[in-house]
């Protein structure tokens, strides 16, 4: 969805797929940010918090009445229908991140 987005084309593709992962992690309540993940990807959970917000936040408000194409084909069961799972409410994704 972010390549629909001119405001993203300024992040570097491997802080952008950190976050997404983050944010993925988050939302499926499978843990955090390890020790791991931060020496393999160069981030620290601090550093992936304000764009993970972000990525949550064009999740949550997407515009439905253009540009459906990503939409429509992450919403068939071959990519396991990820383009309908409900973005997290912003209060518990903060909760979430500062928690970890």
């Amino acid at each position: 969805m972010t390549l629909q987005e001119y405001d993203y084309a300024r992040e570097s593709p491997s802080k952008l797929a950190a976050s997404c992962l983050l944010l993925a992690l988050t939302m499926k309540n499978l843990g955090g940010w390890t020790p791991t993940l931060e020496y393999y990807s160069g981030y620290s959970a601090q550093d992936l918090h304000p764009l993970v917000k972000r990525l949550n936040f064009l999740l949550t408000y997407q515009p439905h009445d253009k540009l459906n194409a990503v939409r429509s084909k992450y919403s068939h069961r071959a990519f396991f229908e990820v383009a309908k799972v409900t973005p997290m409410d912003m209060l518990k994704l903060e909760e979430a991140l500062t928690s970890s």
